[in-house]
């Protein structure tokens, strides 16, 4: 019987090129032509964001980008590179690809890499520790697209989330508990997750659900009294209902509660991002302490940190 090859797609959403409204305005426009992200009618979607949304978002979000580009490039990017190395070198008999679903190094390129190598078994890594329609549903939808090319497949294992799995709860838990030695206790430490349209899980995705399990099984593992923890969610876009608490909303409202001190993680993002740097430790910060918060950190995401790898290894290797 011949010996398996195994092969390691790992997979994040993807960012642009360069902090620029040219390379943003690229990545946006194949971002937001997913269906499985935005799934209004074609004839209604393309005037409004090609018209209006790329050419207006493009310069803001650009400028947006500036403000957190590393000197290696996109923060998005960076992280995710550090964590593939890593991978790689925990795994030196099976070979490890990076590709993002939107942007480069693409899918297509990941996965043509692995299948140059004869790979017989294609282990798929989506890194959203909680499933959505809208990411990983929409990475799957991709490796079958990119997979009709080839005559000869190989067998295909796609994680499809980790929201509990236990090295992951084990890498927030010491991920907080090193910022409360650090900062101290807060009044209250708030997980802030990316939302979707609440239409979405109406539809069925499980992605409210998983997130919840997320926080539940976090909240237990620290032994937190319920009064000190809290769950919202972030970057909504357009106008129709999102999941809520609203991350943003919520954090100019607690201190009129006499909460002056938190502490928020973003479980959710596997690499540190716009979304993460920005918005969070940079604009919902202002709104914060504006609203007469005192105290205010942000806990990095798992990034390259040891103990995420370790859980990228757990992952993987489970299906090898």
């Amino acid at each position: 019987m011949a010996q398996e090859k195994y092969g390691v797609l790992m997979v994040n959403l993807g960012t642009p090129d360069a902090p620029t409204p040219q390379a943003v305005k690229r990545y946006l426009a194949e971002f937001l032509s997913d269906r499985r992200v935005v799934d209004t009618s074609r004839l209604l979607w393309w005037p409004i964001l090609n018209g209006i949304i790329l050419p207006i978002r493009s310069p803001r979000v650009a400028k947006l980008y500036q403000s957190v580009w590393m000197e290696e490039g996109s923060p998005l990017m960076v992280y995710s590179r550090r964590q593939h190395k890593a991978l790689a070198a925990r795994l030196p008999n099976a070979p490890v690809e990076l590709a993002m679903s939107y942007g480069s190094p693409s899918l297509e390129q990941g996965i043509d890499k692995l299948l140059a190598q004869r790979v017989t078994k294609l282990v798929v890594l989506p890194l959203y520790p909680q499933y959505s329609c809208s990411t990983s549903a929409a990475v799957f939808d991709a490796v079958a697209r990119i997979l009709q090319r080839y005559r000869r497949l190989p067998s295909l294992s796609f994680i499809r989330d980790y929201a509990e799995h236990p090295a992951y709860i084990a890498a927030l838990k010491q991920s907080v508990e090193r910022s409360f030695a650090l900062h101290g206790v807060p009044d209250k430490l708030v997980l802030s997750f990316h939302g979707i349209p609440k239409r979405y899980a109406n539809l069925g995705d499980d992605y409210p659900q998983r997130c919840e399990d997320t926080a539940r099984a976090l909240f237990a593992a620290l032994q937190l009294p319920a009064d000190k923890v809290m769950m919202t969610f972030q970057s909504r876009f357009g106008r129709e209902p999102w999941l809520t608490p609203y991350t943003d909303e919520t954090l100019k409202g607690l201190p009129a509660q006499g909460v002056k001190h938190i502490q928020l993680i973003c479980p959710g993002f596997a690499s540190d991002c716009l979304e993460t740097l920005e918005e969070i430790k940079e604009q919902n910060r202002e709104f914060f302490m504006h609203a007469g918060g005192e105290k205010f950190e942000y806990i990095p995401a798992l990034n390259d940190d040891p103990a995420h790898i370790d859980l990228l290894q757990q992952l993987v290797t489970q299906h090898f």
